[in-house]
């Protein structure tokens, strides 16, 4: 195989493993479930724009549940 047909391979990894993040943190924030539906349906289908939009657009500190010390 040539070498340009993984080229792909690496970054296509980080962008699927940052979309996993951002869709559990969505998840798991205290937005209604529309929202909730809407940001997900956004960065899977649209999974570079969609990353993207969350992070500038999201809200992120706003939403966020916070983590809670299990000790």
């Amino acid at each position: 195989m040539h070498p340009a047909a993984y080229s792909g391979g690496f970054f296509g990894l980080i962008i699927l493993i940052l979309d996993l993040i951002a869709i559990f943190e969505v998840l798991n924030s205290n937005r209604n479930v529309t929202s909730k539906l809407l940001w997900s349906l956004l960065i899977f289908l649209f999974p570079i724009l969609g990353l993207v939009l969350y992070f500038l657009f999201g809200g992120r500190e706003e939403h966020n549940s916070g983590y809670e010390s299990i000790a």
